[in-house]
């Protein structure tokens, strides 16, 4: 959970600068939220997240040298412990399905208001899932219209406890206090959830087990 002693610490990537300014602004009106660094292109983005190793990066996705999706890719391969929100102005389906499949935590749309993102930042570093309420409904709509029968395999009764506090945002120490299992215990069970769901983040596997009906959809939006 987020420690207000520490603010959040935060890297904006736009190649607009009037862009970054007005977030970076907004942002930091917030008090537990500092914006540590900036970046133009992707790749000037990688080089300051493996030298800030900030708690969440706020990436667009058109962005010079790397797309934010190329970013996401990179930041979960190498620095898994930073969050990802993106935030852009394309609610397109491909750019929606490449950027969950990167793995990111969030996906926030530039017509969000300032206190949405503000809030989508907090979400993600506390682990949740924080989608834009346009994307969740595009998202469940066509989940919903694929499906004739159950596309995965069944979880557990563990397996799905554990989602579900997933779904809360908890982490998985967190989750381990909650069940009275190890934290390492918990990460086998995600691996599995991941499995079956063919899932790649934590919001992915949310998404897909509320289009399953195997969760409710207010907790993919705790």
């Amino acid at each position: 959970m987020t420690d207000t002693s520490e603010p959040i610490r935060v890297l904006l990537a736009d190649d607009h600068a009037v862009v970054r300014a007005g977030i970076r602004q907004f942002l930091e009106y917030a008090p537990d939220i500092s914006v540590v660094a900036e970046a133009d292109d992707g790749a000037i983005a990688r080089s300051l997240i493996a030298e800030q190793q900030p708690d969440v990066a706020v990436l667009d996705i058109q962005m010079p040298e790397a797309s934010g999706i190329e970013v996401t890719h990179w930041v979960r391969a190498n620095h898994p412990a930073v969050g990802v929100l993106v935030l852009t102005a394309y609610d397109d389906d491909p750019y929606v399905r490449a950027v969950l499949e990167a793995g990111a935590n969030g996906y926030v749309l530039k017509t969000a208001s300032p206190p949405e993102i503000i809030q989508a930042v907090r979400d993600v570093h506390k682990g949740k899932s924080a989608l834009d309420p346009v994307i969740a409904r595009k998202l469940m709509s066509q989940l919903a219209s694929r499906q004739t029968e159950p596309q995965y395999e069944s979880l557990t009764e563990r397996e799905l406890e554990v989602l579900e506090f997933v779904a809360q945002g908890y982490t998985n120490k967190a989750i381990g206090l909650q069940l009275g299992i190890s934290d390492r215990t918990v990460q086998g069970h995600l691996a599995k959830v991941y499995s079956k769901l063919d899932a790649n983040s934590r919001t992915e596997a949310v998404m897909r087990a509320v289009a399953e009906g195997w969760l409710a959809p207010d907790l993919g939006q705790a």
